[in-house]
């Protein structure tokens, strides 16, 4: 993968603030369990109804929740320690924030039409949410990344 200076910059920032990620079943099922480690080296979360065959394995930075995103998310604050929890997105990102859970959006802005996936933000229940920001604008070469302050009601 090759990044401009400014996506690499953008990237190890986030590389470097976030302590711990809250994922889906889903992209954990996907994405084979990254082979036992997710990409970014964190502890990682994983919302699902049930715990897969065959974990979890000694020594992997994976932890199964069963009981709800309210638990996943505290349960990531607590293995982050002073640093940020991230959320994918999709259907965690929505479930965060339908019970106040998210503090900001980040998008990485690609003019690309995929004409399918999982839609972000579907089905949101506390829809209207107002953002502040733009917190951040970084133009990479290809991308925008993009960051909001989720507005508290």
């Amino acid at each position: 993968m090759h990044l401009t200076p400014a996506s690499a910059e953008h990237f190890r920032a986030i590389l470097e603030g976030t302590g711990a990620l809250v994922v889906g079943r889903k992209l954990f099922d996907a994405m084979g369990g990254w082979g036992g480690e997710h990409p970014m080296g964190v502890p990682t979360v994983v919302v699902s109804h049930s715990v897969p065959d065959g974990w979890p394995r000694e020594g992997a930075p994976f932890e199964f929740v069963t009981d709800g995103i309210e638990s996943a998310v505290e349960r990531a604050k607590a293995l982050a320690g002073d640093k940020a929890v991230g959320v994918n997105g999709g259907t965690i990102a929505r479930q965060c924030l339908d019970v106040g859970l998210l503090d900001e959006i980040w998008i990485d802005l690609v003019p690309v039409l995929l004409g399918g996936g999982t839609a972000f933000f579907d089905e949101l229940q506390v829809a209207p949410v107002e953002l502040e920001g733009p917190v951040s604008v970084v133009e990479g070469t290809g991308v925008t990344h993009l960051r909001y302050r989720v507005r508290r009601r």
